[in-house]
């Protein structure tokens, strides 16, 4: 089993799973066709399916060209506004892709359908896999957008945080050096922490992927993770790990952004004047 990291859009990741004996394929979570069809010619493999994680345009805007482009193709998702959904999954669903052995793993939070696929093959020495979405994040979770903590907690916890530790996470979007600097704001004498983010921004300088991480590495430095711990609940000032995963995410929503460069486009359009009609007050 091969996974090939397809970095798409501003800071997502789309993923395609090899199995090498038969050369076919499945992608994960395909936003952008085109990029995705030219990774498929140049691994010479057959794109048979499409796992979408959650309806969001930038994990399934591209099923519906795909669909139209690969006759035959499946399509495997939990929520009906996935578009070109051809097979609804559900929890502990087993799929099977030649030697590619597929768990689905519903977790609904950030989105009410949000679904996560643990990869492996059986005989194998090579680590599951793990493609996660926007419910586990390297040093970080998803927002929740149709859900709540009691949810992205069992989620973490129970079903995630479940599988085997060394399992390979990849994850939906580039966002470890945010989630780290928050991380360290949370653990700021997390030896861990510090060592990840100077890694991170490493690879970030480099224009280098962060994933995978495994889970055995998350616990260790991803406070989503780690509700437990008395830093955490310290931080938190609460004592119920799903209290402190509450105030966690309200406290990372409003972690200051980094301050971005004005556009110099822009910048000589405001200049000009070019705004100035639709700043106009009425």
């Amino acid at each position: 089993m091969k996974v090939k990291v397809i970095s798409v859009l501003e800071d997502n990741y789309m993923y395609l799973v090899i199995e090498e004996s038969t050369r076919d394929a499945v992608a994960v979570d395909a936003a952008v066709p085109k990029r995705l069809l030219e990774i498929v010619r140049k691994e010479d493999v057959v794109l048979r399916a499409i796992l979408t994680t959650h309806h969001h345009w930038d994990h399934a805007r591209g099923n519906e060209e795909l669909a139209r482009l690969c006759p035959g193709l499946r399509v495997y998702g939990a929520d009906e506004r996935i578009g070109a959904l051809t097979h609804k999954v559900t929890h502990d669903q087993e799929l099977t892709f030649g030697a590619i052995r597929v768990r689905c793993l519903f977790t609904p939070c950030h989105t009410s359908g949000h679904m996560c696929y643990f990869m492996w093959e059986d005989g194998s020495s090579d680590a599951p896999a793990l493609f996660s979405g926007d419910t586990l994040f390297v040093g970080g979770c998803g927002k929740f957008f149709e859900g709540t903590a009691e949810q992205m907690y069992n989620n973490l916890t129970q079903i995630l945080g479940a599988l085997p530790k060394e399992t390979k996470v990849f994850c939906g979007h580039e966002c470890t050096v945010r989630n780290l600097k928050f991380a360290l704001k949370v653990e700021p004498e997390n030896e861990i922490v510090k060592k990840k983010l100077a890694w991170a921004k490493q690879r970030d300088d480099e224009d280098l992927p962060t994933v995978p991480s495994t889970l055995q590495e998350e616990f260790l430095y991803n406070p989503f993770l780690r509700v437990t711990e008395e830093p955490l609940q310290k931080f938190t000032g609460k004592t119920d790990p799903v209290e402190v995963l509450r105030t966690l995410r309200t406290e990372k929503d409003n972690f200051k952004k980094p301050k971005e460069r004005p556009n110099p486009q822009a910048m000589l359009a405001f200049d000009w004047g070019l705004f100035s009609p639709f700043l106009e007050k009425k």
